[in-house]
């Protein structure tokens, strides 16, 4: 027989060819469920916190006389980063939890994002003009 053969190499029939890398995933049960939506309740709190109170936090000020931080440099950006950073940073991660197998792992990586959201807020409203 010849090396390029096709029969060498045809499968014997579709359960074998694809072998154990194509198996089927499990479907999720119902404790992998409630974890799911107990860490989009996180999720969601947790980018609602920082969608209210980073602002704040940011341009607060208990030095200053009326308690808010002067003219800032980067107020457009601060805005910015609140007004469509948090909500498109929760939003993509409540979808990615529910759409891929591993929801826990996108949960980790969107609540990071938004730690991180939340950090450039703190920065921003520090710097003043």
């Amino acid at each position: 027989m010849e090396p390029n053969s096709t029969a060498a190499t045809a499968p014997r029939n579709a359960d074998s060819a694809a072998g154990p890398a194509a198996e089927r995933p499990r479907p999720r049960t119902a404790a992998e469920w409630s974890g799911l939506v107990l860490l989009a309740a996180a999720v969601l709190l947790f980018g609602a916190m920082v969608f209210v109170f980073g602002p704040l936090l940011a341009i607060s000020c208990s030095a200053c006389q009326d308690g808010v931080r002067g003219p800032l440099r980067f107020g457009t950006a601060l805005t910015v980063t609140d007004s469509v950073g948090v909500p498109l940073t929760t939003l993509g991660t409540l979808v990615a939890m529910f759409a891929v197998r591993r929801g826990a792992r996108a949960a980790g990586i969107g609540l990071g994002i938004l730690l991180l959201l939340l950090l450039v807020q703190l920065a921003l409203g520090q710097i003043t003009a």
